[in-house]
């Protein structure tokens, strides 16, 4: 059986094929292995996870999942994230009425002949140079996923030592909350 290619952001040429669900759960142990379990055991292709505490007294967790919205019907996944104890809220947001912001970390190895290269590629990304030694810099680029798309694909020219992203995070952009499907749980 085929997978189907990664998402690599909407464009005037592709069409969106992802959900962002982002799932309110209690901040307990074991509950984003569930969450994950789930996903794995009905064959949801999953792009994207993030999760963090969403309030100060990290009472709950945010999680945020891009889900390949050819896998699985949007009704059955959440269907299957409801049934779990944990789960206190389910959003469906839709991707235009999303804010995304991602974050990316990149070690690249520099030497006389590229670093003017490498910072003019910092500069017009909009990133930062977080860490910098004799042979290599480390930067930075917290922004839209397609941004960190683009900036990946600008490092593949030179040599990169480490490269890391964390995965998307959305809210609903301001007046557009009533457009988001809110799933509330029993």
């Amino acid at each position: 059986m085929n997978s189907p290619e990664p998402f690599l952001g909407a464009t005037s040429h592709t069409p969106v094929r992802h959900h962002i669900l982002s799932v309110m759960v209690e901040n307990k142990a074991g509950v984003l292995a569930r969450v994950a379990g789930l996903f794995a055991r009905r064959g949801f292709n999953i792009y994207s996870l993030a999760v963090a505490p969403a309030e100060t007294k990290a009472r709950f967790s945010r999680i945020t999942i891009v889900v390949d919205a050819e896998s699985a019907p949007l009704e059955q996944i959440v269907e299957q994230l409801d049934k779990l104890v944990n789960v206190v809220a389910i959003s469906d947001i839709a991707p235009k009425d999303a804010l995304e912001r991602e974050l990316l970390l990149a070690t690249i190895k520099t030497n006389v002949d590229n670093r003017t290269s490498l910072l003019d590629v910092v500069g017009s990304s909009g990133a930062a140079i977080v860490d910098v030694d004799a042979g290599s810099v480390t930067l930075m680029l917290a922004g839209t996923p397609s941004a960190c798309d683009e900036l990946e694909r600008e490092l593949e020219n030179y040599t990169t030592i480490e490269l890391h992203r964390t995965g998307r995070v959305a809210l609903p952009r301001l007046g557009k909350a009533a457009s988001a499907t809110i799933f509330p749980t029993e």
